[in-house]
């Protein structure tokens, strides 16, 4: 087996990252909330247009943020796509949530919004889309079945940044922004990234004190902080969610780029389409199906094979030649933790994807040259 060449991710820093580290440490405070934390924040809701956001430690204390934040006890129920990583139902399980999986699309990765309306009763408590890619959900349906219900909606949004749902009216809502609460992830495989990281969008701002509470271990020391209480002390329960200001100075770096990265990854995304293409429209493989509704962030760029001996043979064909590809998610409705509590419908298109989706190299320092590469492996494999 040759020596990887061409490695599925590689982090990379876009210029200010260390310089702005030293300026944290130099300000006296490294601990969370600090200078960069509060120009993460300003970023996410003057640039972005969040209600109001708060960074964590990961996007999976996020979503256990949410799940806290919404009074989730057990017996309350969660609906969410099987096709997904583990930290997305988790959250919920851990606060005794019953989860009811949805398959996926046939012609992508995400929940199939047709099939959720029959999965709701009484007990529904959350609708958990995940924006697979950063291609957006049907949102429109979505909310519209939440508002119907009176269901909350908490976007699973960590590979989402800076993609958008377009209504039929052509416009366009920021992912994240369109549920009640949103978590992000920062992640060494994201767009941009501080290692491991996080965030929560807070849309319903009733949320928001109580969200400072809960990420504060418990406490109202944000409210202190801000001369809002002259002391401060154990008010509900929580954890600490929050992160160290050296990860947001790293963060708010690449923060400041966020349009030049977008743009490389939309070059490499493009570049990888232009060439896959032709074997797409010749049936030997799908590439990305991106509906009218979403507008991409060039996250990821997948395939689907014919089968799960194809997608092997092509990960070991790829792998002799240097090329790191990999496979993604595992249904979880038939994982070993929940196979017995499942209610036994079968989730087909979600097992397709498990079984023939294949993630090429995609990070922001990837050559135009090694996309071809890539490109080119794929096609000496198949023709």
């Amino acid at each position: 087996m040759q020596e990887i060449k061409i490695p599925f991710n590689r982090p990379f820093m876009i210029g200010s990252e260390l310089g702005y580290i030293s300026e944290a440490v130099e300000s006296g405070k490294i601990s969370g909330d600090g200078l960069f934390s509060s120009k993460c924040h300003q970023f996410f809701q003057q640039i972005l247009g969040f209600k109001k956001v708060l960074l964590t430690t990961s996007c999976t204390d996020a979503l256990e943020m949410c799940a806290i934040l919404l009074d989730i006890n057990p017996g309350d129920e969660v609906i969410a796509p099987s096709y997904t990583f583990v930290s997305t139902v988790n959250a919920f399980i851990l606060r005794g949530a019953k989860i009811k999986f949805v398959d996926s699309t046939t012609f992508n990765p995400n929940m199939d919004v047709n099939q959720i309306e029959t999965l709701i009763t009484s007990k529904t408590k959350v609708i958990l889309p995940v924006h697979y890619a950063g291609i957006s959900c049907d949102m429109g349906k979505i909310m519209q079945l939440a508002n119907k219900y009176g269901i909350a909606v908490v976007e699973d949004a960590a590979q989402a940044i800076s993609s958008f749902y377009k209504n039929e009216n052509g416009d366009l809502f920021p992912l994240g922004s369109l549920g009640k609460l949103a978590a992000f992830s920062f992640h060494e495989t994201k767009n941009v990234i501080s290692g491991e990281g996080g965030l929560i969008a807070i849309n319903d701002t009733s949320l928001s004190q109580r969200a400072e509470i809960i990420r504060e271990k418990g406490t109202n020391r944000s409210a202190f902080f801000r001369g809002e209480v002259d002391k401060y002390g154990w008010v509900d329960i929580g954890s600490s969610f929050l992160p160290s200001d050296l990860i947001a100075a790293f963060l708010y770096a690449q923060l400041e780029k966020l349009d030049v990265i977008q743009k490389r990854r939309m070059d490499i995304w493009n570049l990888y389409d232009q060439h896959l293409k032709p074997l797409s429209e010749r049936n030997i493989i799908q590439t990305p199906n991106i509906p009218e509704y979403a507008i991409h962030n060039a996250h990821m760029y997948y395939i689907i094979t014919k089968s799960l001996d194809d997608r092997d043979n092509l990960i070991f064909y790829l792998k002799k030649r240097g090329i790191n590809a990999v496979f993604h998610y595992q249904s979880l409705h038939s994982s070993n933790y929940f196979k017995d509590k499942h209610d036994g419908r079968n989730l087909n298109w979600s097992d397709h994807y498990s079984e023939r989706l294949l993630r090429l190299p995609f990070f922001y320092t990837l050559s135009d040259a090694n996309v071809e590469l890539v490109a080119k492996a794929i096609f000496e494999y198949y023709i």
